[in-house]
């Protein structure tokens, strides 16, 4: 089986979301599966240099291909117009596509190459579809679809969706879809052999409530701030970890920071800005409880990453994994109001047993459902049966 994955990048500043990719293709080709990856050498929105990679030549690792394409032109909209014409050229090689991306140009343009080619593809939306994220742009997202997207959702073999819940709520623009609900998977690196406590020099006995995602008005930051600072204004005791940013708005990152310079967290916060690697995974094991009361999540990359470093969560109801988190016992659900943040955090601080009880929960459900391994297996299967329903 010869499987083409393409994404307009695969950079880190794009999040866990596109470097899924890389985490997918090295699961299938360790199940055998013959893996090339289509991407750009996108760096980010606001100035960065591209990413220093080879150009239209494969760059092998953990048993796939990248190909890597100059974004050009349109460079901030990650477009690449010879990674179409590559695709054009050798699209036929291949038995399937999966594109990860909607409203992308070059997503968009890769779905309909490989729609006029016969192609069978599949087609992520990466939480484009849910009503929330269409509110944004809408006119321009609805005269975008009526133009292009449309066809593409139409015409794809699969639709890929991360959880239930984003299925459910998704806006397929009037076409009917075959839907594929098959969630992401993590792998955390080595963690770093300093702790993250005693370097920055935090008590062992003080709670580590760590909110790492992109700053982004999504993520409920305007929930959580006010929830933390009802609690600080009760005199919990507690250290805010702040881990992320968002060079692509960095006016909202900067509005953040100040927000909690002025306020009763000044003393009980650190920022961490990102951070990856070894780092990231100390802190998601070190971590009491890991916060994202985000308005709305397809699935939340992050969420997983915290549960398989064994650490209980508190989300929102609108982050799309809720029932999961909700029936394994892995961490606690709130409303996406203030109140019911600052209830929910109070009960989850409230007991330190029940903590490592959830933690332990959430591990052993991210390694039984969350695992790449696993998730390859499903994805293999989801491809034959579409090459054998072609």
């Amino acid at each position: 089986m010869r499987i083409l994955q393409i994404v307009p990048s695969i950079a880190l500043i794009y999040g866990g979301p596109s470097q899924m990719v890389m985490g997918l293709s090295a699961a299938l080709a360790a199940e055998g599966v013959e893996v090339t990856v289509l991407t750009t050498d996108s760096n980010g929105d606001m100035g960065q240099p591209p990413l220093d990679v080879p150009l239209e030549s494969p760059v092998k690792q953990d048993g796939y291909e990248i190909y890597y394409f100059r974004c050009s032109p349109f460079r901030r909209y990650k477009f690449s117009l010879n990674l179409l014409r590559w695709l054009a050229k050798y699209g036929h090689r291949y038995d399937l596509v999966h594109i990860h991306a909607l409203f992308s140009p070059v997503s968009t343009a890769a779905a309909t190459v490989a729609r006029h080619q016969n192609l069978p593809y599949i087609l992520r939306p990466l939480g484009t579809l849910d009503p929330a994220d269409l509110q944004k742009k809408r006119r321009i997202k609805n005269l975008y679809a009526a133009l292009l997207e449309r066809s593409n959702l139409a015409g794809a073999a699969a639709i890929h969706f991360t959880s239930d819940q984003e299925a459910k709520v998704s806006d397929r623009f009037g076409t009917l879809t075959h839907d594929l609900v098959i969630p992401l998977g993590v792998t955390l690196p080595k963690p770093a052999e300093q702790s993250f406590r005693s370097r920055v020099g935090i008590p062992s006995d003080r709670p580590l409530l760590l909110f790492m995602s992109r700053i982004d008005p999504k993520k409920g930051l305007d929930l959580l701030i006010p929830a933390l600072e009802n609690l600080a204004n009760e005199g919990r005791s507690f250290q805010f970890i702040l881990a992320g940013a968002n060079p692509q708005d960095q006016a909202y990152e900067a509005k953040i920071r100040d927000q909690i310079q002025s306020s009763v967290l000044h003393d009980s916060t650190t920022l961490t800005g990102f951070i990856s690697g070894g780092e990231k995974t100390t802190l998601l094991q070190e971590a009491d409880l890991f916060i994202l009361p985000s308005y709305y999540e397809n699935f939340g990359i992050a969420v997983a990453e915290a549960m398989a470093a064994g650490t209980p969560v508190v989300i929102s109801d609108q982050v799309h994994i809720w029932q999961d988190i909700t029936q394994s016992q892995s961490g606690w659900v709130s409303a996406c109001t203030i109140e019911s943040l600052t209830e929910t955090l109070r009960l989850a601080l409230s007991n330190r047993a029940e903590q490592q009880r959830r933690g332990l929960n959430a591990q052993t459900h991210a390694q039984k459902f969350y695992s790449w391994s696993a998730i390859a297996q499903q994805m293999i299967e989801a491809y034959s049966q579409i090459l054998r329903d072609d």
